[in-house]
């Protein structure tokens, strides 16, 4: 391994260049193929969602003079697929869309959307589609809590990439904003240098943005920290608990339940709790008769009682982009023999962390409207120039053979107390990065810099 000439380890500002510029090395060479299939998959939902819609629900159907009963809907979706019963209900967008219900028979699940003026089935699919397979991907790698984990450490590095680039992207030695933040039109590496920092530097808010709302769903940070410290009381509640929680109600891969509410057990049908709401038998028609006296904008979803213990749930929220609105959130959980309102859990209910949570959640999934769209499509297509322009900068300095070709480390590395500040708060903050970090001094104190054969081949 290679250290920095006589006449850059001379001068404090250089070393710590040399030091900052390594660390960002080793952070992309692991992040960047985790960035690449994020801002990839990502596109992918993005436009199934603002296209064609989960699940097709955003098909059109002639008006009619009145919807028909939801029982007799139910009815129709249960017979297009034989042996299945009725698990959960989505009423229309509007006036002019389809209904939907999702229908199970054993572990299959299968969507069924109805014109609800006439009961006629409009079309019948597999539940987890296209966009339940980027979901995935994009949470777990197909590998589940090993690519959870995978995933939480790169979007942890990310944090740690940012501030890296932006450090040696800075203007400095007489440089300015003009030209930090427009690439210069010359030839060979320095055009990949300039087009790396100043894409770098104009998304780096957005990316920060992306990288805390995904952290804060994955396994370490964001269920053993901050969505368990932002998830929702259950005890504000006056009814029996179900050994269940509201994670039970997302489908697959599909995050369908506010991020403060997963974690939260479900209440239990089976007693005199809670408030009045439904007059008369409970049924599947009384309970979407009071949804829609509620006053949603747009659609809500109804999920039906599981067992004896299930409650109704009605939910419009952003999670399930029934609306545009996150401040609209509301779920409401029903006793399935009273028609007591067990709870009933608003957006002002929220913590502060799960309100911002609620905005950056349909932020990240381009719900706020098509300026949002336009501005999540330009983010992940720059995301990914960034990633494989970072990678061609990589190629054309990297030495012949098989060397890796990294930046070189200074002998001594002067003390930078603000550097230093960061990279601790960033590695206390997030799990994830303070274990890496760890692991990556090790590699290259311990072991790469103690083995000359390794010591030639990083250099």
């Amino acid at each position: 391994m290679s250290t920095a000439s006589d006449t850059d380890s001379a001068r404090p500002v250089n070393r710590l260049y040399f030091a900052v510029w390594r660390w960002h090395f080793y952070a992309g060479l692991y992040v960047i193929p985790f960035l690449l299939m994020l801002a990839v998959t990502g596109l992918v939902m993005l436009w199934i969602s603002s296209t064609s819609e989960l699940h097709g629900k955003r098909a059109r159907i002639q008006p009619g003079a009145a919807p028909l009963p939801v029982s007799q809907l139910q009815v129709a979706a249960e017979a297009a697929v034989p042996g299945a019963h009725a698990v959960q209900y989505i009423a229309p967008m509007g006036p002019d869309r389809v209904a939907a219900f999702a229908v199970a028979s054993g572990d299959e699940r299968t969507g069924v959307t109805l014109n609800p003026y006439t009961g006629e089935v409009v079309e019948t699919f597999p539940w987890a589609g296209w966009y339940d397979l980027a979901s995935d991907i994009h949470g777990t790698l197909l590998i589940g809590d090993l690519g959870d984990r995978l995933i939480e450490a790169a979007a942890s590095l990310g944090l740690l990439l940012i501030a890296t680039g932006l450090y040696l992207h800075w203007p400095r030695n007489g440089a300015g904003w003009r030209q930090a933040l427009t690439p210069r039109r010359e030839g060979g590496r320095g055009f990949w240098k300039a087009l790396h920092g100043a894409v770098g530097l104009w998304i780096s808010l957005i990316l920060v943005v992306f990288l805390v709302s995904g952290l804060s769903w994955a396994g370490i940070w964001g269920g053993k920290f901050v969505q368990a410290w932002n998830t929702f009381p259950a005890e504000k509640w006056e009814a029996p608990l179900s050994d269940a929680t509201h994670a039970s109600l997302n489908h697959g891969a599909a995050r369908e339940v506010p991020w403060t509410l997963e974690q939260t057990p479900l209440p239990a049908s089976g007693s005199l709790a809670g408030t009045a709401a439904i007059v008369g038998p409970v049924t599947i028609d009384s309970v979407t008769a009071f949804a829609d006296s509620l006053g949603f904008d747009r659609r809500y979803q109804l999920n039906l009682p599981d067992g004896e213990t299930g409650v109704w749930t009605i939910s419009h929220d952003s999670m399930s982009n029934d609306g545009p609105d996150p401040s609209a959130d509301r779920t409401i959980h029903i006793d399935r023999y009273t028609g007591n309102v067990l709870a009933d859990v608003r957006y002002a209910d929220y913590s502060a962390y799960a309100k911002a949570m609620a905005w950056g959640i349909a932020f990240h999934e381009g719900d706020l409207g098509a300026w949002n769209l336009a501005l999540n499509t330009a983010f992940c297509l720059a995301l990914i120039l960034v990633s494989v322009s970072g990678l061609v900068m990589w190629l054309k300095r990297r030495p012949a053979g098989v060397r890796l070709g990294a930046p070189p480390r200074p002998a001594e590395i002067p003390y930078a107390k603000g550097a230093l500040l960061v990279t601790l708060a960033l590695a206390l903050a997030f799990p994830m990065l303070g274990l890496t970090l760890l692991a990556v001094i090790l590699l290259d104190l311990a072991v790469l810099s103690a083995l000359p054969p390794l010591k030639r081949m990083v250099g």
